[in-house]
């Protein structure tokens, strides 16, 4: 610029000092820069992620959904992350199975429920039968018989525990496109609920 400026105090144009256009770069040159990727292997604009699908709720905007069981209190037990799409009942056995040792009274740790109660997106005859087989009591509201507008007196604590989780900003609206970044969000406010519910019960 100021060299520009000089020449039009002179008299010059500035067009006079304008830098050659660039010619057209070697495109058949091997040691040029070649298309790359952005950290943990996402490239720019590149949008969604994993364990994300189409959500039914919200005109098919990709999405996830989150599964919680929770003991009588409303402490979760186990929790896991699926795309917006998948059916509830999809992942209801390796949820059950997924229920760490409950230590309690002297002998073997407790690892399943003695009872279930669930809405009526579990009400299969698959779900009734696993829980059979692991000697499972099952409450599970039936379809066309309870309102799922009524939750009753036990499947309140999972909404509850649901509206729990849904209070942290970083899990109200997913913005990691890893899942195992999100699911450890999930995990770390999940001990949070179980700090608090212990700090109150001691």
């Amino acid at each position: 610029m100021l060299e520009a400026a000089q020449g039009l105090a002179e008299g010059l144009s500035v067009a006079s000092f304008a830098p050659r256009t660039a010619g057209r770069t070697g495109q058949s040159r091997t040691d040029r820069l070649v298309e790359g990727w952005l950290g943990f292997g996402y490239g720019p604009c590149q949008k969604g992620g994993t364990r994300t699908g189409p959500n039914p709720l919200d005109r098919g905007r990709p999405g996830s959904k989150r599964h919680v069981v929770t003991d009588a209190r409303g402490v979760p037990l186990a929790i896991a992350l699926t795309g917006a799409h998948v059916h509830d009942s999809k992942v209801f056995e390796d949820l059950i199975d997924s229920i760490a040792l409950v230590k309690g009274k002297r002998g073997r740790p407790r690892s399943r429920p003695e009872k279930l109660h669930a809405d009526t997106a579990y009400d299969y005859s698959g779900c009734r039968r696993f829980l059979r087989k692991r000697d499972i009591k099952a409450r599970i509201a039936r379809r066309g018989v309870e309102s799922s507008e009524r939750l009753g007196r036990h499947r309140w604590v999972v909404e509850q525990t649901l509206a729990w989780l849904s209070r942290c900003r970083r899990l109200c609206v997913r913005y990691e496109r890893r899942a195992d970044i999100y699911l450890a969000f999930l995990l770390l406010c999940c001990s949070l609920i179980c700090l608090s519910y212990l700090r109150h019960a001691f």
